[in-house]
């Protein structure tokens, strides 16, 4: 039996607000706008870029310049990836266990791949990890659940035995729909209306470090 933890990437497995919030910033002071606090622009990293470009300008994705400035996010994005971003505490040790478990960890993220490849080279996770799925890769990203089958086909794992983490109600929708365990973390970028009790997860967790005891009930092993 093959088993599997998949992650969701900003928010779950890595603390990227703080590189989202140089370029959030650096943007607005383009348009001689003042810095949004740090808390301000960390709810709204799981939503993407068009998210942030909405929040740092208060522009809609109607307005005329709106592409212009989502794609100067991105590149002062590019410019700062990985300099602050850092595993949530307690994920290196799971990594390690899930490793020497012989247990497969990978991605699945509405991230576009330049940019989840970047980060996870930066970070260097990208050698162990085993399935990386991004936009690119599909044609519906989640809550569409085709990412995370298609990922559960890459690792040659049925998706009963794959256990999926994420910190937005899409990853759970997209979790549930795919036939896998979920776990909501409740450590990342929720915003302040969204209730997570609500999210219909199999599992909440408050640190990444609750995870692993979940890990050997679902999978019934000892890592």
């Amino acid at each position: 039996m093959t088993n599997a933890v998949l992650f969701d990437l900003d928010g779950t497995l890595v603390d990227t607000a703080p590189d989202f919030i140089i370029a959030v910033n650096q943007l607005r002071r383009d348009h001689g706008l003042k810095e949004l606090s740090d808390q301000t622009i960390t709810v709204q990293v799981s939503n993407g870029s068009a998210a942030l470009t909405q929040l740092a300008l208060d522009i809609t994705p109607k307005n005329p310049d709106f592409e212009t400035a989502r794609q100067q996010l991105l590149d002062y994005y590019l410019t700062c990836i990985g300099s602050r971003s850092i595993l949530f505490e307690g994920y290196e040790k799971l990594l390690n266990a899930l490793k020497n478990a012989h247990i497969s960890w990978g991605i699945v993220t509405n991230k576009p791949l330049l940019y989840s490849q970047t980060l996870l080279e930066k970070l260097t996770l990208a050698q162990d990890c085993s399935v990386l799925i991004c936009p690119d890769h599909v044609s519906k990203s989640k809550p569409d659940p085709e990412g995370l089958l298609l990922a559960a086909e890459m690792l040659k794992c049925h998706t009963s035995d794959i256990i999926y983490v994420g910190d937005h109600h899409r990853d759970i929708q997209a979790g549930r729909q795919a036939g896998m365990k979920t776990i909501a973390a409740s450590f990342g970028y929720i915003e302040p209306n969204d209730c997570i009790d609500n999210w219909q997860a199999d599992y909440i967790v408050t640190q990444p470090s609750d995870i692993q005891t979940i890990v050997e009930a679902v999978f019934s092993c000892k890592i």
